[in-house]
């Protein structure tokens, strides 16, 4: 065998590189996660009873994500759907974190999960959809952005008149 044919056997697949439809940062988009909740108090948002420790390890870490310790906020998110892996509140926060991270493949892989555990209006769907949106335009995948953004807009309900 000739050494070209040779170096052309070793050869590796070319690395396709993925065009980001975003120049936000981590900290942006996960602004933009939670700006898309809304604060409209008359919109109903069901809040379940929590597990203290859930609750606490909730707590540790979204300090420690104040200070921006990343990893072990995640790593308290971790514990917590460990005790409850079907809160769909975690399982956001925990994919927030993850877009912190820069990990938007499991970011994606948490919000769509927790949106199938959890309610399919009101602001926890809304940042779930969210969250999809980010990672999509991360992936450069116009089509699934805008999808994620259609289903964002379908989790508004209106809200009850309380006055």
């Amino acid at each position: 065998m000739s050494s070209i044919a040779l170096l052309t056997a070793c050869a590796s697949p070319p690395v396709i590189q993925v065009q980001s439809l975003t120049q936000a940062t981590p900290e942006q988009m996960v602004a933009e996660v939670r700006a898309a909740a809304g604060d409209d108090d008359r919109e109903l948002a069901v809040q379940p009873l929590r597990d203290s420790e859930v609750e606490d390890l909730r707590q540790t870490a979204a300090r420690l994500e104040q200070q921006k310790h990343y990893q072990d906020a995640a790593a308290a998110l971790d514990k917590a759907l460990s005790i409850t892996p079907d809160d769909p509140a975690v399982l956001q926060e925990r994919a927030e974190v993850a877009l912190l991270l820069r990990d938007t493949g499991k970011a994606e892989t948490l919000a769509r999960r927790g949106f199938e555990l959890g309610a399919k209006v009101g602001p926890l769907c809304r940042k779930h959809w969210a969250t999809v949106r980010q990672a999509r335009l991360v992936a450069g995948d116009a089509a699934g952005a805008g999808s994620a953004k259609t289903q964002m807009d379908s989790c508004k309900v209106a809200g009850l008149d309380r006055f």
